[in-house]
């Protein structure tokens, strides 16, 4: 009778175990089947907008108004003058691929007459899962200098130096660009913009491109790329102070636009160029500088020719930061020099400049910008129109900046 019972027992638990195990299975699929299927996002609700425009006025306190810089500024010196837009970009960017990034940035300012045109239209194709390997194709930036890559919107002097800003039009090339750089130190690159200490980006820790030569949204004219390599390593130290150091350089081959050039003579010059750069984050004092050697085509008032020439030039700037809740003061002051021809000016026109410029930016929040810069400038820049050319003056230059 027990034996009958245990059984007993022991079936109907079996029975009742198999009738739950079953119901769980039940409820599980039905709890499966009940749950929403999350599809994955389109590519376009991925692209985010961005941008800034920046209104100029450089007629204050002028004093010659046949010192000019057009590389800098259109609307400086000569018969114009008033309010001039300056920039005016729309940034759009997205992570369209757990392993691609697009970027692409026209400007609406473009070349002092309000024409749009593309400056940045590229993308990122990570080689690996943490994007720690990035291979950039497209048109973007030339990774030569720091002050050329840190975006007009953060910059604090209101154009680039003449004695980097010459080595690329645009600082912009159509190319191939590898950057490497580990996890943390890519975090470190963001926090340096996103903290507002006027970082450069995030253009590897090392990087190596291939590129045209012939500057942006232009053919190249000779096939003979130019290849370019940079290495930089920004510091973080225990007290929270940042500082940067990098060394970079480049060479190529390069079609001089000029109506000297005829027949046999010599169009195409070989160029090189190399130099180091240091930054002090501004916390709260900041100083940066850079400076470049090389050689390139430049004009030669006494033979009324082009021809191959030493160059060298750069600057130092030192600037502090000042936080007052929301507000931010930055006064700041840069010397530079620059003594060479610029290759994608007429006949590589001759330089020599001597600047100095101080100023101050005010930022009452992190969507407007207010900068006023007074420039004591001596600039020679000489080619077969005009080979006779130095202008000496002084001149205030006001910008108001939006953020958005």
């Amino acid at each position: 009778m027990r034996k009958s019972f245990a059984a007993a027992l022991v079936i109907v638990t079996l029975v009742f175990s198999g009738s739950f195990a079953r119901g769980s299975e039940r409820d599980t699929l039905l709890t499966e089947k009940s749950a929403p299927v999350v599809a994955p996002r389109p590519w376009y609700e991925k692209i985010q907008l961005r941008g800034y425009a920046q209104l100029r006025y450089n007629g204050l306190f002028e004093t010659n108004p046949d010192l000019k810089c057009d590389q800098c500024d259109k609307s400086w010196g000569g018969s114009g003058g008033g309010f001039f837009f300056r920039r005016i970009r729309l940034v759009f960017y997205g992570q369209i691929h757990p392993r691609i990034y697009l970027y692409i940035q026209p400007d609406f300012a473009s070349g002092g007459s309000n024409l749009a045109q593309i400056r940045d239209a590229y993308f990122d194709l990570a080689l690996d899962e943490d994007q720690e390997f990035r291979v950039r194709i497209g048109q973007s930036k030339v990774p030569f200098g720091f002050e050329n890559m840190q975006s007009s919107q953060n910059r604090l002097p209101l154009d680039r130096n003449d004695g980097l800003n010459s080595a690329v039009p645009n600082e912009r090339e159509s190319g191939l660009f590898f950057y490497y750089a580990p996890k943390e130190i890519r975090k470190r690159f963001r926090e340096l913009v996103s903290s507002g200490l006027k970082g450069s980006g995030d253009y590897g820790m090392f990087g190596l491109g291939i590129y045209n030569g012939q500057g942006p949204n232009a053919q190249d004219k000779n096939k003979n790329l130019n290849v370019v390599s940079r290495f930089t390593y920004p510091f973080k130290f225990s007290s929270g102070q940042y500082l940067e150091a990098s060394v970079q350089g480049y060479t190529g081959k390069y079609i001089v636009d000029s109506k000297l050039i005829s027949g046999t003579d010599q169009r195409e010059f070989r160029e090189y160029r190399f130099g180091p750069t240091f930054v002090l984050y501004p916390q709260p004092f900041g100083i940066q500088a850079e400076y470049n050697w090389g050689r390139g085509p430049e004009y030669n008032p006494e033979t009324n020719k082009v021809e191959d020439a030493p160059l060298n030039g750069g600057y130092v700037l030192a600037s502090y930061m000042a936080r007052f809740g929301e507000h931010v003061i930055i006064p700041f002051s840069r010397y530079h020099y620059y003594h060479g021809g610029k290759k994608f000016e007429m006949d590589a026109t001759r330089h020599r400049v001597n600047e100095f410029e101080i100023g101050v930016e005010w930022q009452p929040h992190k969507s407007f910008e207010l900068v006023g810069m007074y420039t004591i400038s001596d600039r020679t820049a000489e080619n077969s129109i005009n080979p006779i050319n130095r202008q000496k003056g002084s001149l205030l230059r006001l910008q108001a900046q939006v953020n958005f």
